[in-house]
Formats: structure tokens, C-alpha cells, sequence
């Protein structure tokens, strides 16, 4: 069975740094840390793709909505002329008209909900693919943190460098080195067809939107402690 946008992207939200602390075990972070990067952008690129269709649905549902409910508000018009002018047939087949438009409009009402509980589901796997980037970048700066100060001194007190114990130092220096060159490279290279400067733009749409929406849970809180 294919794995679903959902499952997918709750799959790498619940990766955590093994990979990366592996990779550096390993002394070869780059790769590896490159394709998570990679993965993280593609599976936006593939989110913002349903998004795009998940939109177009729910602008065709609430267009089909509208234009149904105009024709139902039209037609009783036309039953109320018809009978006054003693043409019961008339007002007969619009009421049937109107029947299967009422037969309609509960599933079009349900496809437009839809679509807007999909909207949200789908921009919120957006930010959580954005904040899991972020948070991949605090998560090895601490590893590295730690991993520098575990290797600077040994258990008996003396320096590693001393002791000829620079090994894991270099390996964490490379890790350093090559995670900030892959997300260096992340933010200029296009992903998944988007060229630099679009790529670039959104990627400015999406800081904005998260500063505002820090600002306005900050102003809540703010609102809260007033009361």
C-alpha cells in the first residue's frame, strides 16, 4: 500500500538524531544528513502539491454550491408565478427540479467542509515539516555541544588533545562542517523543480507567517495576564 502524505510526514517528524549522531560515529555525515534535509524538502514540495488540489476541490465544490443554491431561490420564483398563472405543471417540474438540487446540496455542503478541514490539515504538515528543520538544526548543535565538551577532558582529568584523543573532536568538527554546508546548499538549490528565486520567496512568506503568528500568541498571553 502506498504511504499516504500523512503517514509520511508523521514518519519524519518522528525521526530523531540518531541518524545524524550515526552518521558521525561513522564519520560521514554529509550524505546522510543531506538526504534528510532533502526528504524534509520534498515531501513539502509533495504537501503543497495536495494543498494546490485539496484547494482546487473545494473551489469547484463551493462554486457548484453557490450556483445550486441560486438555481433553488430562481425556480421558487418561478413555482410562485407559475401557479398564479394556473400552470400547475409548471410549478409541478420545478418542484422536482428543486427536490434533486436539496439532494445535492448536503454533499456539496460536505465536500466544501472537507476541503477546508483539508486545507488546515495540509498547512499544518507544512509548518511542522518547516519547524522539524528547525528543529533538526538546534538538535545537532547541542549533540555537537555536548559530544566537545564529553571529549575535552578525559576521566582521569587530562586534556584530550593531550592524550592523543582528538578523533571524536574531528568527527564532530566534520559534522559541524558538513550540516551547515547541506543546509547552506538546502536554501539555494531548488527543490523539486522550484527555482531559487520562487524558492526564496517562500521561503521569506513562511518566516513572516511564523513571526506573526508568535505575535499574536504573544499577544494572547499578554491579553490573559491583563485580565
Amino acid at each position: 500500500m502506498a504511504e499516504t502524505i500523512t503517514s509520511r510526514v508523521g514518519r519524519i517528524l518522528s525521526g530523531g538524531l540518531s541518524a545524524l549522531v550515526s552518521a558521525v560515529e561513522n564519520a560521514a555525515p554529509e550524505t546522510v544528513m543531506a538526504e534528510a534535509i532533502a526528504e524534509i524538502d520534498r515531501a513539502i514540495d509533495d504537501v503543497r502539491v495536495e494543498l494546490g488540489r485539496a484547494l482546487g476541490g473545494k473551489h469547484l465544490a463551493s462554486t457548484r454550491l453557490m450556483e445550486e443554491n441560486v438555481r433553488h431561490t430562481d425556480l421558487t420564483e418561478k413555482i410562485a408565478l407559475a401557479l398564479q398563472e394556473g400552470r400547475e405543471d409548471l410549478a409541478e417540474a420545478a418542484v422536482g427540479q428543486q427536490l434533486d438540487i436539496e439532494a445535492q446540496i448536503p454533499v456539496l455542503e460536505a465536500a466544501v467542509a472537507d476541503g477546508e478541514s483539508r486545507e488546515r490539515e495540509l498547512e499544518g504538515l507544512i509548518q511542522a515539516l518547516q519547524a522539524k528543520k528547525r528543529q533538526m538544526r538546534d538538535e545537532l548543535k547541542q549533540f555537537r555541544e555536548a559530544q566537545v565538551e564529553a571529549t575535552q577532558t578525559t576521566p582521569s582529568g587530562q586534556n584530550s588533545a593531550a592524550t592523543g584523543g582528538g578523533g571524536v573532536d574531528h568527527k564532530v568538527a566534520a559534522a559541524e562542517s558538513a550540516f551547515d554546508r547541506v543546509f547552506e546548499m538546502a536554501g539555494k538549490v531548488p527543490a523539486g523543480g522550484t527555482d531559487t528565486k520562487t524558492q526564496g520567496q517562500l521561503a521569506e512568506l513562511d518566516d513572516m507567517s511564523r513571526k506573526n503568528r508568535i505575535q499574536e500568541r504573544l499577544a494572547a498571553v499578554k491579553a490573559d495576564l491583563d485580565q
